[in-house]
């Protein structure tokens, strides 16, 4: 017997943005060889505030669920009918469901909006909160273009301290070694304005010695990747300048961008950190969050 392969799971609640997740993923199961599992949690009328209340009102949600899935499967297959999928339908919160799934999955997919977010949300309180919350991998599938063919043949990668990086550089290498395509990898520091008596910094020049110790903590963040996907072509980029920028500067011309994220707990629940909630917000691509080793 070969060895069981986790799916990558899509959660579908009939929305446009939904259906380009699905589109996205089929080829993204595709890449990777894995099953593909559609899950629809068919509460989602409480964040619509119509929340059924009699018994006849849930059967519809579910017959409405049923209908959704089923139209979610047959697009998947026709995609690309080689790769296996499975449909389920809960009587679950959406978050609630996917965080569950994502106990045993390759990754989660959600689309950046839901059905009943409000008009000027740029990111859906579903994706958000799996995002933050979730044991394994997190695609957000957002982008003018999220499920068009690889345009750029580039992968973003933002990379933290060496300590912090491993799951998600894992990531990012094995994204691009399927895709075939190069990484980019970036990270962000900053340099001391008044380091040097003649202000380099403020005259346009990075200092040396401050640049070349941005370029090995890069390198040492990256050479244990990098070793074991020799075939992946790296592009370094120590980016002298705040997280935010790096990241949406280097999604501009790529067709995935890969983050890490050491969740914290912070007054309102999980928190993903500025950087993370910008790019979740504002990417012009697919972002996915990949949760760090405490």
């Amino acid at each position: 017997m070969g060895t069981l392969k986790l799916p990558l799971v899509v959660g579908v609640d009939g929305s446009e943005s939904g259906l380009e997740a699905v589109d996205w993923a089929v080829a993204e199961a595709a890449r990777h060889e894995v099953p593909l599992h559609l899950l629809h949690a068919y509460l989602w009328e409480r964040y619509e505030g119509t929340l059924p209340g009699r018994a006849a009102d849930h059967g519809s949600a579910r017959l409405r669920a049923e209908h959704i899935v089923a139209g979610a499967a047959e697009r998947a297959r026709r995609g690309n009918p080689g790769i296996e999928v499975t449909t389920e339908v809960v009587a679950q919160e959406p978050a609630a469901a996917l965080l569950m799934a994502g106990r045993n999955a390759f990754a989660l997919v959600t689309g950046h909006r839901g059905r009943g977010e409000l008009a000027g949300a740029l990111l859906g309180s579903v994706g958000l909160t799996v995002a933050a919350r979730a044991h394994c991998p997190v695609v957000v599938v957002r982008g003018a273009r999220p499920a068009a063919p690889d345009a750029f043949r580039r992968v973003a990668f933002g990379v933290g301290d060496a300590k912090d990086g491993s799951a998600a550089a894992e990531f990012a290498f094995r994204e691009a070694e399927v895709r075939h395509s190069a990484l980019h990898a970036v990270r962000a520091w900053r340099c001391p304005a008044f380091d040097l008596p003649d202000m380099p910094v403020l005259q346009g020049r990075v200092p040396e010695p401050h640049l070349r110790a941005a370029e090995e903590k890069l390198y040492e963040a990256l050479r244990a990747s990098s070793d074991s996907h020799p075939r992946v072509a790296v592009r370094r980029d120590p980016f002298e300048g705040s997280a935010r920028e790096a990241l949406l500067t280097a999604a501009a011309d790529a067709d995935l961008l890969v983050v890490g994220a050491r969740h914290r707990n912070g007054p309102f629940g999980m928190q993903l950190g500025p950087a993370n909630q910008a790019v979740l917000h504002h990417a012009p691509c697919p972002v996915v969050v990949v949760p760090e080793p405490a």
